[in-house]
This record gives structure tokens, sequence and C-alpha cells, in this order.
């Protein structure tokens, strides 16, 4: 670079002392030698290659010179945000699911960036739809069972992102690209069958709680009988205690509030 400015000084120092010829020669190198000036910006990486041949890289930022027959390739090192589109794909029970995610990278290696793949934008796309379609066939998109404990795509949250997130950087280490954060932004069944495993969802739960009801009736049931036979309160025989026990599981089970009967009589009337 100084020697270029060094030059075009010369050469303005000659054209005032009227030799031409040198003052000329002098502006003719200096106007070669101008074309290795480059500009390297913050968070930039400039290749540099010869006749097909790499040569090095420049990550420094500001201006520079090279030899003005260096080929400079320009490479962004910044983060940057991919949203994939959603797409639709089987879960590992082959229910139909609909998944998006969005993807934030950058270029760690310029060098494999460039001449490890053809794009590596559109291979970090593609990888990342793959990567995606491969986690949603591995996990169910939920269990419907409260007692199961296998990882799901709805409730493995952080962890899911996670390997997600590990999957990507396994793919994307050939393009030279870094994986900073992975993350399922979209998780929906298909629209065929949405309202159908809404249904089973609203049925399951709808059992779930019967079931707790039931084992809350049955608890308070026992609870009475015993507190009525220990505080001799009144001598049930085993009819008289089948009865009872129809009766408040009934009541206790109901969806419907009860209405009370008044016996005016004695138990066998």
């Amino acid at each position: 670079m100084a020697l270029v400015v060094l030059l075009l000084v010369g050469a303005f120092l000659v054209f005032m002392r009227t030799n031409e010829v040198l003052g000329v020669g002098a502006l003719i190198l200096a106007v070669l030698l101008s074309p290795g000036f480059f500009i390297v910006n913050p968070n930039e990486a400039k290749l540099l290659v010869l006749f097909g041949n790499y040569v090095g890289t420049v990550k420094e930022s500001g201006f520079k010179w090279s030899n003005p027959l260096y080929t400079k390739i320009k490479i962004s090192l910044r983060a940057r945000s991919l949203e994939g589109d959603k797409i639709k794909v089987n879960d590992h029970l082959g229910n139909p699911i609909v998944i998006g995610a969005v993807v934030v990278w950058q270029v760690a290696n310029a060098v494999q960036a460039k001449f490890e793949v053809e794009n590596y934008e559109q291979y970090v796309k593609l990888q990342s739809d793959t990567a995606l379609r491969h986690l949603a066939g591995s996990y169910a998109y939920d269990h419907f069972d409260e007692d199961q404990q296998d990882i799901t795509l709805r409730s493995g949250g952080d962890l899911i992102n996670e390997k997600l997130e590990a999957e990507l950087r396994e793919r994307l280490a050939r393009a030279g690209v870094r994986v900073l954060e992975a993350r399922i932004t979209h998780l929906a069944y298909a629209e065929e069958i949405a309202h159908a495993m809404l249904q089973r969802q609203q049925a399951t739960a709808m059992v779930a709680a019967r079931t707790k009801i039931v084992e809350g009736a049955v608890g308070m049931v026992d609870l009475a009988l015993k507190r009525l036979t220990e505080d001799q309160i009144v001598m049930l025989d085993e009819e008289k205690k089948a009865a009872m026990v129809s009766n408040l599981l009934v009541v206790l089970c109901s969806d419907k509030s009860a209405n009370p009967v008044i016996n005016a009589g004695t138990l066998y009337h």
C-alpha cells in the first residue's frame, strides 16, 4: 500500500518537473497495483485465491492491500437467523404433524463454507429441514398415558431443542457453520387428524378425572363405614351396607347434583 502511494506521489512530482515518460510509467504502475486495495468490514472475511489456489484468509477489519492478481471472495461471519418452513411429517407413531423451527447460525470456517459445499446458505436450509424431519420421526407428538415417561415432542421442551442443536452441529460442521441455537417454534397435529386427536385427548382427560373421582369416592365410603361401626352410630347388616355403598358411590361419582330423599320410617321401610 505504501508503495502505491509513493508511486502516485512520484508520478505527480515527475510531471511537475516535466519528465513525462517517467511520470506516465509511475502512474501506470500505480494503476496496476491499485486493484490490490480492499476493505474488510467487521465480522467479515476475505478469501484470497490466486489462479484457483487458495492463498489465505483476511479477517482483521480495515483497509488492506494484497497482490492485485488475488481474487477476493467475501464471506460474512455475522450471526444469521433461519426460520424454516412449516413442514408436514409423520411422528414416531405415524401421526401426521406440522412442525417448524428457527436456527441461529454463523460461519465459523470461511474456507470450508466456500470450498467444501456448493452453496453454504442453501446447504444450511436443506440440512435444517432434514434434521427437523429426522427429529420429528424419532419421537411421538404426545403420549396419552400419564404413567408413560417417554420423551415426546410436546413435553420434551429444552431437551428436544438440545437434540435438534446437536444433530444440526453434526450435519453443518462439514460446511464450517456453527449452530448457536435451534428451537422448535411450531408444533401441531396435521389438519386432517387435529379434530380426532382433540377428541382423544378430551376422552383421555375425562377417563383420568373419573378414575380419580372413583378412587376418592371409594376411600370416602370406606371411611364412612368404619366411622359408623367404630362410633356405634348405627349397626348395619351386609344388605344395608351394600345399599349404603351403592347410594354413596352414585352420589359421589355422579356428574350431576344429587336430589336428597328424606326417609321418615326405619332403615328397612
